[in-house]
């Protein structure tokens, strides 16, 4: 003789999933499912000396061509779809905002520059942190003549008054 069973809340059989006759309303127990994790994926830094096979030329035509004359709020996208059309691959899980993309440049093999005296040259790559009251960020990429994000900005490093007002802090990164 099979054992009884004994319901759960709502007539939920608590040791199976399945469907419980037990009650006058057949109630499915949901069976957990396990999504696998995946792993982050791991950055292996390229040699000295730059970016390995990392093109300047395709980053800057790329961002250039995506670019808008006003910004829409999405410079890290832009940016790290320009940096991948170059050859570098950003791995998952990417950085939610702008200010977070220093270390992954780095770590992709990305040269940290200097600010003092700084003068950019064309694929640099700078980070800004935010000013007072913003959590993003921005970044922006020297197309030889202006910077560049998901806009055009012109030749000065600050994207806009909150950024200029406040000169917030910034890394420059070379390929």
């Amino acid at each position: 003789m099979p054992s009884p069973t004994r319901p759960g809340p709502l007539g939920i059989d608590s040791n199976s999933c399945g469907i419980d006759f037990g009650t006058l309303m057949r109630v499915v127990t949901p069976c957990p499912t396990f999504i696998a994790e995946t792993p982050p994926q791991t950055i292996t830094p390229a040699a000295a000396g730059g970016v390995a096979s990392y093109s300047v030329d395709a980053a800057v035509k790329h961002l250039d061509a995506s670019a808008h004359t006003k910004s829409q709020g999405r410079c890290a996208r832009y940016v790290r779809e320009a940096i991948e059309a170059g050859g570098a691959k950003i791995p998952l899980p990417r950085p939610v905002y702008a200010k977070d993309y220093g270390p992954v440049l780095a770590k992709l093999g990305f040269t940290k520059v200097p600010a003092v005296a700084y003068s950019p040259q064309r694929g640099d790559i700078i980070v800004l942190q935010p000013p007072s009251g913003q959590v993003a960020g921005h970044i922006e990429m020297f197309n030889g003549s202006k910077w560049v994000s998901d806009f055009v900005q012109g030749t000065d490093v600050y994207p806009g008054p909150a950024y200029r007002k406040e000169q917030v802090s910034y890394e420059v990164y070379r390929p």
